[in-house]
């Protein structure tokens, strides 16, 4: 990554907790280069390498977990449109809304309850 993107997104983590317990935390940035290389290669959190530096899946995890309940992805991602957009680098020839698994606000009504035509047994007559 390189510094001019890192700059863009450093402003929107948060910072870390002043009195988080237990060993130095992996920088932020090495955490988010760990959170992409996952998602690009379309792996598993278990299978990030440790000898590239970026911690372990699962601190990478916890990480991308922070700073979704923080709202930043909701922000950078409106922040990084708007500037692709700005700079002419968006193809929305081939953008596509799918709404398939949105719930529908009303929703169709409930069928009513329709009696069966299957066949039952003679009434005993003897």
């Amino acid at each position: 990554m390189d510094d001019d993107l890192w700059a863009l997104i450093e402003p929107f983590l948060p910072p870390w907790p002043e009195k988080a317990a237990g060993p130095r935390p992996v920088p932020d940035r090495l955490c988010l280069q760990g959170i992409l290389y996952v998602l690009h290669n379309d792996i598993a959190w278990q299978l990030l390498p440790h000898e590239m530096g970026f911690g372990s899946g699962q601190t990478c995890w916890r990480r991308l977990e922070r700073w979704q309940q923080a709202g930043v992805s909701d922000q950078l991602h409106r922040v990084l449109l708007a500037r692709l957009h700005a700079a002419g680098k968006l193809d929305w020839s081939r953008a596509c809304v799918d709404g398939s698994h949105v719930r529908a606000k009303k929703g169709e009504p409930t069928p009513a309850r329709r009696r069966s035509t299957g066949g039952r047994r003679a009434a005993n007559i003897t």
